[in-house]
C-alpha cells in the first residue's frame, strides 16, 4: 500500500510547486508587497502548530485512517477556496485551512510509510522525497500550461482541487483499516498522548533533529519560495526566465532524490555525507548570492539544489528513528521549533521590504551554518 502514501506526496508537492513558482503572479495580480508575502508564507504554519499537535496524537491513539480522510477533504477545499481568492485576507485564510490539514493528510501518511519498515526509515524517506520532488518539478510545468492557455494561477489551482479529489478517491478505497475502531478518545488519553510524545523532548538527541530540520528547511522550502520572487526583481529576469530557473532548480533535485535512493542504501555513515555536503552548500549559496548576472546565477543554483540531496530524509529519518512507537507524534513534538521556524519567511520578507530582497536572502546561510555546528562529530546509527 506504500503507493497510495507515495501518491499522497506527490500532489502535495505539486501543489507546493505550483504554488513557490506562482508568486510573481499571485503578487502582481493580488498587489502584495512582501511584508504580505512573509505573511503568508509564515503565519498560515504558525497557526497550524496549535492544531497539528492534536491531530498528531489522535494519529497514535485513535483512528488515523479517518484524521488522514478527513485531511484529505480539507485539504482538497482549500485548493478550491485559494483559486477563488481574490484578496490577501482570502488567500490567508485559504492557506491557513490548507496547513493543518496537509499536517492530517500528508504528515499522518507519512507516518504510515514509517510504521510499515522501522528498520528502513531513511530509504523509506528518500523514496517518499523523489515522490515529491516528481510532484514539484511538475507543479511549474502544470503553472506554464494554464498560463498558456489564459487560465492563470487560479485556472491551475481550480485543477488541483480536481487531482486532488481523484487522489483522495484512491485513498479512500486503498488506506489499510484503522487498527483503533473504539470511539473517540477521552481528555485523559489524548494527555496521556501529549505526555508520551513530549517526554522525549528530555533527550538531546530529538533537539538536536528536530533544530537540524527546521534550518535544514532554509537551504530547501524557504529558498524555493523565494526564488522566483528572486529571479525577477533581484537578477531582473522576466518571469519565464525565472520559471527557467526553477525548473533548473526542480529538475536537478528530481534526478538527485532519485540517485539517491541506492546511494542511502550504501552509505554506513550519513552525518559524514551531511557534514561535507553542508560545508560545501554554504559555499555555494554565498556564491550564488554574489555572483553577477542571470547565467551564472542558474549555474550556481542548480550546485545549490545539488549539495542539498539527502538533507530532509536523513534529518527526518533520524528523527522518526529516535522516536521509536510514535511516528505520528513526530507531528505534536515539531510544533516545539515549528512556530520559530516559521518566523524565518516574515523577517525575510520584513527585510526585503526595508533593505531589497537581495541583503535579505543572506539569512539563509543560517541552514548549513546549522548544520556544520548541529551534527554529532561521531559516526552513529540512526538511532543515536
Amino acid at each position: 500500500m506504500s503507493y497510495v502514501y507515495l501518491l499522497i506526496e506527490f500532489i502535495d508537492e505539486l501543489v507546493f510547486g505550483v504554488g513557490e513558482t506562482a508568486w510573481p503572479l499571485i503578487r502582481d495580480d493580488l498587489n502584495l508587497n512582501y511584508t504580505q508575502i512573509g505573511l503568508l508564507l509564515s503565519l498560515p504554519g504558525i497557526f497550524a502548530t496549535f492544531i497539528e499537535p492534536f491531530i498528531s496524537i489522535l494519529g497514535d491513539v485513535w483512528r488515523r485512517r479517518l484524521l488522514i480522510i478527513i485531511g484529505g477533504v480539507l485539504f482538497t477545499a482549500s485548493l478550491f477556496i485559494t483559486s477563488i481568492s481574490h484578496s490577501f485576507l482570502l488567500l490567508l485564510i485559504s492557506f491557513a485551512l490548507f496547513n493543518p490539514s496537509s499536517g492530517a493528510y500528508v504528515n499522518l501518511s507519512q507516518a504510515n510509510l514509517m510504521d510499515s519498515d522501522q528498520a528502513r526509515h531513511e530509504q523509506n524517506m528518500a523514496r517518499w522525497t523523489f515522490a515529491g520532488s516528481v510532484g514539484v518539478l511538475t507543479g511549474p510545468m502544470l503553472l506554464g500550461l494554464f498560463v498558456y492557455l489564459g487560465l492563470g494561477w487560479r485556472g491551475t489551482y481550480a485543477f488541483l482541487a480536481s487531482i486532488s479529489t481523484l487522489g483522495l478517491v484512491i485513498a479512500i478505497r486503498n488506506l489499510p483499516p484503522d487498527k483503533k475502531s473504539a470511539p473517540f478518545p477521552s481528555l485523559r488519553e489524548v494527555f496521556d498522548g501529549f505526555k508520551a510524545a513530549f517526554y522525549a523532548l528530555k533527550r538531546k538527541e530529538v533537539w538536536r533533529w528536530l533544530l537540524l530540520l527546521e534550518f535544514a528547511d532554509l537551504m530547501l522550502d524557504v529558498l524555493f519560495s523565494f526564488l522566483a520572487l528572486y529571479f525577477v526583481d533581484v537578477v531582473r529576469v522576466s518571469e519565464a526566465s525565472a520559471g527557467i530557473a526553477v525548473t533548473a532548480w526542480l529538475a536537478m533535485g528530481l534526478i538527485t532524490d532519485f540517485l539517491f535512493i541506492p546511494y542511502v542504501d550504501r552509505q554506513q555513515d550519513t552525518l559524514k555525507y551531511l557534514r561535507r555536503t553542508a560545508i560545501i552548500e554554504l559555499l555555494a549559496f554565498a556564491a550564488f548570492l554574489l555572483a553577477p548576472g542571470f547565467i551564472p546565477k542558474l549555474i550556481l543554483v542548480i550546485f545549490v539544489n545539488l549539495f542539498n540531496t539527502g538533507w530532509y530524509p536523513i534529518l527526518q529519518g533520524r528523527l522518526y528513528s529516535s522516536l521509536p512507537g510514535q511516528s505520528a507524534s513526530v507531528m505534536a513534538i515539531g510544533a516545539v521549533t515549528s512556530p520559530l521556524a516559521k518566523m524565518f519567511p516574515i523577517l525575510i520578507g520584513i527585510l526585503a521590504d526595508q533593505l531589497g530582497l537581495h541583503i535579505a536572502m543572506w539569512i539563509l546561510i543560517l541552514g548549513p551554518t546549522a548544520l556544520l555546528i548541529g551534527l554529532p562529530r561521531k559516526a552513529s546509527t540512526p538511532g543515536t
